[in-house]
């Protein structure tokens, strides 16, 4: 390594943040990044540690100890190209990957993690800065054409892939900007989305095609994107213009709260919510805004989702914003030596928590009250693990003041249309059934259809999506020219 007892000399530094007066103002982003030094500094404090568990820790597999032992030497260019060579997207992951490559670091059983992700964003923002993201178009083409649907990380990923061995590759988007939930489900003030542009504009010089509100499959006539997408495609008609097709699109299908009162005007999916903000960042006019405005707001969902309801409600200048988790809290500090090399389950406090929430654990919402169809107030109830199940506990109603409800409870599966359309088989979560490893890795119960990502594994991280579509992209490319010599 760089420095080989910089562990026991240098401690840990994290990314700075501007003030929160100055930054709830606005949608801008407001992480202070590492300078040069510090990246130096920081990457000497990766050990010699013999294996490194943090690439088995990343779910791209990113080689970590080798482009932290460039950035010490002060080789960005060298590290970049390691940094490119597993992850096609860092600039992504660097923003909002939750880093469980440094809850694998061997230095986080008994002191603070080398700042892994730190150095990510500080190589890559290095990168752009000096020009060294260049477009890579294939050097001949395979005459084999491949259809790409859904633009988040997954289809990007595995369409870049695809485009760079020679393949044609459209991208097929029902929204009408690319990015997925990258770009609608992510706030301005987490990324910002000219990193997706910047990236589609490399994309494209690469050969690959996009095309964007363009909805694939039957979708109800009801259905709120039906009236704004500009065309419909057939499942049929892409399986027989394209010698391959990916479903990468994410799982979109919020999960419900059923309970007495669900229907009160002013009860919303977080998806409801955030992408409409997102959409007025980018100019668009929303006159029927949802918006928090001197509002009780109250999420239900302790996850990240429902964090960036409440960064986007202080924003709007919220009267007051309480977040409710059903399980209990977790510990502040985790049992490292009953966790480590896992992900650990400990008290995380986000930027927008810090911007002003209260947080309110192990309870449960029992239903919700109204005035003239709009929604007031709401009931809860305490709970408690017994017997590994959530009971609740008698004589803990409470009820809060409530104008706005946002529902963040994650996403149960996608979109059932697509699925349908093609008349894939489905696993018992309702995504699609396909498996990872052997023979026909990533294919569907349908010849030549492919998934990956969200689609095929339910609801999770960007790095996971990233590495899907990156592992997709080499099976698609082994069923079209019999080997591949796409990374894996």
């Amino acid at each position: 390594m760089g420095k080989v007892t910089g562990f026991m000399e240098f401690a840990r530094v994290e990314e700075g943040y501007a003030p929160v007066p100055e930054r709830v103002k606005n949608y801008k982003e407001f992480v202070i990044g590492l300078d040069d030094q510090q990246a130096k500094t920081q990457s000497a404090r990766c050990m010699d540690c013999g294996t490194p568990f943090c690439n088995s820790g990343c779910p791209v597999n990113n080689i970590i100890p080798d482009f932290n032992d460039l950035v010490f030497h002060e080789d960005w260019k060298a590290a970049i190209e390691v940094l490119h060579s597993t992850n096609n997207f860092p600039e992504f992951t660097g923003r909002i990957c939750p880093a469980p490559c440094e809850a694998a670091c061997t230095l986080n059983v008994n002191d603070d993690a080398v700042g892994i992700k730190s150095i990510e964003h500080a190589i890559i923002d290095r990168a752009w800065t000096e020009g060294w993201v260049k477009a890579q178009p294939p050097a001949q083409q395979t005459s084999k054409k491949v259809a790409v649907i859904g633009s988040g990380p997954a289809g990007l990923a595995a369409a870049q892939q695809l485009a760079r061995v020679g393949h044609a590759v459209t991208v097929f988007e029902k929204n009408d900007r690319v990015g997925g939930l990258l770009r609608y489900g992510i706030p301005d003030f987490k990324m910002d989305k000219g990193h997706i542009d910047r990236r589609m504009a490399q994309l494209q010089a690469e050969g690959v095609i996009v095309r964007t509100g363009v909805l694939v499959g039957n979708w109800p006539k009801d259905s709120k994107v039906t009236n704004w997408a500009k065309e419909t495609v057939s499942a049929a008609q892409l399986q027989k213009d394209f010698d391959a097709v990916l479903l990468a699109g994410g799982s979109e299908q919020s999960r419900d709260l059923p309970v007495p009162g669900r229907d009160l005007d002013g009860i919303h999916f977080a998806m409801e919510f955030l992408p409409q903000q997102n959409k007025v960042n980018a100019g668009d006019k929303f006159p029927s805004q949802l918006r928090a405005d001197g509002k009780h707001v109250i999420v239900i969902g302790g996850g990240d989702t429902g964090s960036d309801c409440v960064g986007t409600s202080n924003r709007h200048g919220a009267a007051s914003v309480t977040q409710f988790e059903v399980m209990p809290q977790p510990p502040e500090v985790e049992d490292r030596p009953l966790t480590w090399p896992y992900w650990p389950l400990k008290l995380r406090t986000s930027s927008s928590h810090e911007e002003g929430c209260v947080r309110e654990f192990a309870v449960s919402t029992k239903s919700f009250a109204g005035d003239k169809g709009k929604v007031k107030s709401l009931t809860t109830v305490q709970v408690e693990v017994k017997g590994g199940k959530l009971v609740e506990v008698a004589g803990s109603e409470k009820t809060y003041q409530a104008d706005l409800v946002l529902l963040a409870m994650g996403f149960v599966h996608p979109v059932a249309s697509v699925l349908d359309a093609f008349g894939v088989a489905k696993d018992a979560r309702a995504n699609a059934k396909a498996a990872t490893e052997g023979a026909g890795a990533y294919g569907t119960s349908v010849p030549k259809v492919f998934a990956a990502g969200d689609m095929r594994r339910g609801q999770s991280l960007v790095v996971w999506a990233i590495r899907e579509g990156r592992q997709a992209a080499r099976a698609i490319d082994e069923f079209l020219m019999g080997a591949s010599d796409l990374p894996r």
